[in-house]
């Protein structure tokens, strides 16, 4: 486990550091762990996920600020990359926002991202989003830049405009949030090849791009996002959807058929499934200590 401080400054190394960064969304620890060794450098944990997950609701602002901070806290103690969470609207008004800063930062998030939407919020690819004016959003960042007490502690502007108000006002809001501090520019929910072009011709800070498949976003290659500009690119919730369909199929033979043995044999077996959790070690615990008394 790293505290919060590592996890922050290991992240700000990356965002500053050569190549993009490619990352995960994981809708919980396992999810994270698995993610984790892979190979990746950063885990993202969404509000999207975390609502399936957690409560088995969408993406609907059901989920509460504290429910989420406890969902960071368990992913951020069981892994040593940094964890990327999504603070969506900050929970309410400026001192909410404050508050979830806060929460977020203590349970050992390395960033949060904080968003222009109204309360109650959306997923940021489903339709007739509504945002707060510009000038509260640019009040909402400079209130969650007051409130981390690190400085390596990355803030994520992102913006839902580009639906309701245009690209240009979109690019507007996270150039304005970037100047005033903000580490990390996210226009969500661009439109088409030529958007996902134009924004890193007009925003000159650290870019994230969300590649969520069958989203409205075009789907474009990790190497292809390089090109353009971007900074992060990330699978928001591609970990929810494989994991339901491997789980639908497994409930489809076991009802079907009376044994999966034929099915499971292509998943991960049951030693590689100790070897991820670390069963050997906390079963060597009694062994090595006594070997070291």
């Amino acid at each position: 486990m790293q505290v919060s401080n590592s996890a922050a400054s290991q992240f700000m190394s990356l965002l500053h550091g050569k190549g993009i960064i490619r990352s995960v969304g994981a809708h919980d620890v396992f999810t994270a762990l698995i993610v984790e060794q892979a190979g990746f450098e950063t885990v993202f944990i969404g509000g999207f996920g975390t609502s399936a997950s957690l409560l088995g609701l969408p993406d609907l602002n059901f989920l509460t600020m504290t429910e989420m901070a406890g969902a960071v806290r368990r992913m951020a103690a069981r892994v040593s990359i940094p964890v990327i969470a999504d603070g969506d609207t900050g929970h309410g008004d400026l001192h909410n926002v404050q508050r979830t800063v806060e929460m977020f930062e203590q349970a050992g998030a390395a960033g949060i991202l904080i968003e222009d939407q109204v309360s109650p919020k959306r997923c940021g690819h489903f339709s007739d989003k509504e945002v707060i004016p510009a000038d509260e959003f640019l009040l909402k960042i400079k209130a969650a830049l007051q409130a981390r007490s690190n400085r390596d502690f990355a803030i994520f502007a992102r913006t839902d405009a580009r639906q309701k108000h245009g690209l240009g006002e979109a690019i507007a809001r996270v150039n304005r949030c970037c100047d005033a501090g903000a580490d990390v520019a996210f226009v969500e929910a661009p439109e088409s090849p030529n958007e996902l072009e134009e924004i890193p011709r007009r925003v000159q800070y650290p870019l994230l791009a969300n590649m969520l498949t069958g989203g409205v976003t075009p789907i474009l290659s990790v190497q292809e996002l390089e090109q353009l500009g971007y900074k992060i690119a990330v699978l928001p919730v591609e970990s929810l959807m494989v994991c339901a369909r491997a789980l639908r199929d497994l409930c489809a033979e076991w009802m079907g058929k009376g044994r999966v043995d034929d099915l499971v044999s292509q998943a991960m077996t049951f030693g590689e499934l100790k070897q991820l959790l670390g069963v050997d070690d906390y079963l060597n615990l009694r062994a090595l200590h006594k070997s070291n008394a």
